[in-house]
């Protein structure tokens, strides 16, 4: 069995636009007493910041090797599944979930070796609905209705202990199904998407009407589905032969 390490070591925390960054080294010591290290951050407003240092309190080792992105796909990089959290029920038509169902998929995902992504969004906003779209599910912590918005660091520190927990209890997380590869990460799957687009457009699918929609519908359909690079191959295939027939049809 896959010791604790080894799994913890596949699970990453993303903390998106953070506006203080007080937050971040709160967020650092909240995954660090819980035996996590791995800390990405998508366009923090401060950051290196001596308030996150000291914030931290010790957990400087998280905080040195965090890294730092422009954007969301860059910062779930080699993650094929993201789960976002969020107080608030979104436009976003994404599967929600509790904490404790959202612990079991994290946990049967990294004992079969994937990667796996935490998003928490900014302090004042949370994520909005097209980095939700960019996630597998929504997972909302169960605050009562008339104050429901916990703290960033502590949001984090409550995924933490329920890993934690379950990673020290008897249950195993489900057996893994087998498969030839591992699921596509984030950024395969976002270059699958623009091609996608640029497809649905090279063959006027939408007809002048808006594509919005149907995008966030057919992103749904394929992060359900979590297709591997070698199935993505295929489907890039596809949709670049109906490109050629389209670029035919428009020459003839």
């Amino acid at each position: 069995m896959t010791d604790l390490p080894q799994l913890a070591d596949r699970i990453c925390y993303v903390l998106v636009r953070t506006s203080h960054p007080g937050n971040i080294g709160s967020a650092a010591r909240a995954i660090r007493t819980m035996g996590f290290t791995r800390l990405e951050l998508v366009s923090p407003y401060r950051f290196p910041d001596p308030e996150a240092n000291a914030l931290a309190a010790g957990a400087d080792d998280v905080l040195a090797n965090a890294g730092i992105h422009a954007d969301l796909v860059d910062g779930l990089a080699g993650s094929s599944l993201a789960l976002g959290l969020s107080a608030r029920r979104r436009g976003v038509n994404l599967p929600e979930i509790s904490p404790r169902e959202a612990v079991q998929q994290v946990l049967a995902a990294a004992a079969r070796g994937e990667q796996v992504a935490l998003v928490f969004g900014n302090e004042r906003t949370g994520l909005e609905n097209e980095e939700l779209a960019r996630c597998h599910a929504m997972v909302r912590i169960p605050s009562v209705d008339d104050f429901s918005s916990l703290n960033l660091s502590q949001a984090v520190q409550v995924m933490a202990y329920e890993l934690r927990v379950a990673m020290l209890g008897d249950e195993s997380p489900a057996p893994p199904p087998e498969h030839d590869e591992p699921p596509a990460d984030a950024v395969q799957m976002e270059q699958f998407y623009r091609h996608l687009a640029q497809t649905l457009d090279d063959i006027d699918f939408h007809k002048g009407r808006e594509p919005t929609t149907i995008m966030l519908r057919l992103r749904k359909l394929f992060q359900r589905a979590q297709p591997d690079a070698r199935e993505l191959r295929v489907l890039h295939g596809i949709l670049a032969d109906a490109q050629r027939m389209a670029g035919l049809a428009k020459h003839k």
